[in-house]
């Protein structure tokens, strides 16, 4: 494109420009008669007595909230009604409330008799014996297909029996000095 038709292409678009900017600029006048017309066909509603009236207030001041047992800030819906009965039974303060046998997770069948780690490992090692077989279980492995170890510490290690998700604690126990010939 040469230098000449540059020039006639900017030329109309700057007249088309000057244009829209023309129009817009004295079109507002139609908007703003617009705006004050409305505001003419403004009315006042009328009130028959502005004064406070105190004995709603008190009226409102005197009720007392009865809840459905549902949060008012929370989304969740309330909880169902419970269906009204004709036998009850027993009221709930006239159950007496049978305590559980303490559960007592079984002792495990080896001795605890050491601890160790792998040099750049996490997990600790447990060292156990039942007499002539010593078994080194690390943090999260089973034992003897029954017994998971969950923690070991420096004086003791916690476990938990498989079967029943009951947890227990095992104590190091200290080895005996060798005898003294």
């Amino acid at each position: 494109m040469t230098q000449k038709k540059k020039i006639v292409v900017l030329v109309v678009l700057l007249l088309l420009a000057g244009t829209i900017w023309y129009s817009f600029l004295y079109d507002r006048s139609s908007v703003s008669t617009d705006t004050v017309s409305v505001s003419e066909n403004f009315q006042v509603i009328s009130v028959e007595n502005p004064s406070i009236h105190h004995d709603g207030l008190e009226r409102a001041r005197k009720t007392e909230y009865k809840g459905n047992g549902r949060d008012i800030f929370s989304s969740i819906p309330a909880p169902a009604p419970q269906p009204q009965n004709s036998n009850p039974g027993p009221k709930p303060q006239d159950i007496v409330a049978k305590p559980e046998p303490l559960k007592v997770p079984p002792p495990l069948p080896v001795k605890f008799f050491g601890y160790g780690s792998v040099p750049k490992g996490t997990t600790r090692l447990a060292f156990f014996t039942d007499g002539e077989d010593v078994y080194i279980v690390s943090e999260g492995e089973v034992l003897l297909n029954r017994f998971r170890i969950l923690k070991v510490n420096n004086t003791n290690l916690d476990y938990e029996e498989i079967s029943s998700g009951l947890r227990g604690t095992a104590n190091l126990e200290e080895q005996g000095a060798p005898p003294s010939a």
